[in-house]
């Protein structure tokens, strides 16, 4: 055979073969809710623009509805768009869409061995643990509140060091934030100039920056062909790798004196649990589920809870208004006193605040994607077990039938006409259904607490016009990644407690 007819029988054989599969995926796409056509190979990629994934999946919200399916590759995911679609999967049929779908970007490196990535038995039994250890460590000596607003203040004698010259604060914010969650899981606080700590928070907070790049998303899609191709992606491992060693060290330090009466951190009480589940030969308690689920935990307390404590003070700058009827509420609720988190039950406005900033800026507009545990019938679909689910919370939080002008910034999104706080359940931060953050509740005493200790400490002001504040993330993605800006943070006489 000449090799003119060798490339012909070629063309032959690969045309067969797209051919063939995409009628398979055609006939795949039928028992599905619609979408774009996907292709062999791309799926429907082409009609995603990488550097804002969030913004094309909306688009197709506009033309296919609140649940629809897209492709990434070769791998049908179904996203659902809004809060009704969220509420009749991920709540109403919160077993079925508890399963967690495979995220190569971190679970080629945790192998499932974590809180967060693992599925069935290992991760419900992994799970309960850290609710409750969370919910409950520091109930004797000192509580997680106390702890949460001794940070605070050392993160306002942080910034007074800038007296009241523009500067840009982010990092002393995500500084601040990662040790609370430190405080509880390694039984400690750091010097915000400990270089192993401040390498701690640039690691958790590079591999947010790559996973809501092209790069990121890329690695998710095609991750075995991605593993051999340079790029920022490759970053990713090594950032794992550092933080893991920082916790393994932290985590040897702590059997040296490990007292099983007394644990003085989340560390502590994950190795007695090992010690007691040791001869349970399907227990999910061991070193390396220890050092996993220990860096989830400090991905979750930092990144996402210091881009809404960033995003708060630009959107303060940005509404000068607002800013003065929140101002307003702490003078007249707090006056002298610290703040404390049974006071936003008497600060009606400065809660609507808050959850307005956590509904704007939408710092988490992708949900990890989850995974049907069975066969579930929704709607007129019966979707097969294994199917990925995307929850796109952005599209919940901009859903015209929850929020009045969902576009612009608006706390009376959660007020009533008494001007009472009014929950709204279309506010979904932290996702929903069984999947939901295990760290919630400690995030949302942290927002309040380190809001109002802010507040009452500086005035803030902006060095440029309001209408010059551009709030626009720099990073779209799994994060919203806020924009950079200088703030000038002016001591408050209030603040002389």
């Amino acid at each position: 055979m000449d090799f003119y007819s060798l490339c012909t029988v070629l063309l032959v054989l690969l045309i067969t073969c797209f051919l063939a599969k995409f009628s398979s995926m055609m006939l795949e796409k039928a028992k599905l809710p619609p979408g774009p056509t996907p292709f062999p190979i791309i799926g429907t990629l082409y009609k995603m623009n990488f550097s804002n994934i969030v913004h094309s999946l909306m688009e197709l919200n506009k033309t296919y509805g609140d649940m629809f399916t897209i492709y990434e590759g070769n791998r049908p995911c179904v996203v659902l768009c809004g809060y009704k679609a969220i509420k009749e999967t991920l709540i109403d049929k919160a077993e079925e869409f508890s399963g967690r779908a495979y995220y190569a970007s971190v679970y080629d490196f945790t192998k499932g061995d974590d809180v967060a990535f693992s599925n069935g038995e290992k991760w419900k039994e992994l799970r309960h643990f850290s609710v409750l250890t969370l919910s409950n460590f520091g109930m004797g000596k000192r509580s997680i509140e106390e702890r949460i607003k001794e940070e605070a203040e050392y993160l306002i004698d942080m910034l007074r060091k800038a007296n009241g010259s523009p500067k840009d604060q982010k990092h002393h914010i995500h500084n601040s934030v990662a040790n609370v969650i430190c405080s509880v899981l390694f039984g400690k606080r750091f010097d915000y100039e400990d270089e192993e700590f401040k390498n701690l928070v640039r690691y958790s907070l590079d591999c947010f920056r790559i996973m809501s790049n092209p790069w990121g998303l890329l690695y998710n899609i095609y991750s075995h062909f991605m593993k051999y191709i340079p790029g920022p992606h490759k970053q990713l491992m090594k950032n794992y790798t550092e933080i893991t060693d920082f916790i393994r060290q932290k985590t040897e330090n702590n059997l040296k004196d490990l007292d099983r009466n007394n644990p003085r951190d989340f560390i502590d009480c994950f190795l007695i649990k090992m010690e007691k589940e040791q001869k349970n030969k399907a227990a999910y308690y061991n070193y390396n589920t220890l050092l996993m689920s220990v860096m989830i935990l400090i991905f979750g307390g930092t990144e996402t809870l210091g881009n809404t404590l960033c995003y708060a003070l630009l959107l303060l700058m940005k509404h000068p208004n607002v800013a003065e009827k929140v101002y307003q509420e702490v003078d007249d609720v707090l006056g002298g006193h610290s703040p404390n988190y049974e006071d936003r039950h008497n600060m009606p406005y400065t809660e609507a605040f808050i959850h307005e900033v956590q509904r704007f800026a939408d710092v988490a507009p992708l949900s990890l994607q989850h995974e049907l545990t069975k066969d579930t019938q929704i709607r007129n679909y019966t979707l097969r077990k294994g199917t990925a689910i995307l929850p796109l919370l952005t599209g919940t939080h901009n859903d015209k039938s929850q929020f009045n002008n969902p576009k612009e910034f608006n706390p009376n999104n959660f007020l009533d006409e008494n001007g009472k706080f009014k929950k709204n359940d279309a506010l979904m931060p932290f996702s929903a259904g069984k999947r939901i953050c295990p760290g919630m509740s400690l995030a949302v005493m942290e927002i309040f607490l380190y809001v109002t200790t802010l507040l009452q400490s500086f005035t803030i002001k902006s060095p440029v016009p309001p209408e010059e504040i551009s709030v626009a993330p720099v990073g779209v993605g799994l994060a919203h990644i806020p924009p950079n800006y200088e703030i000038c943070l002016l001591p408050r006489l209030c603040s002389e407690k």
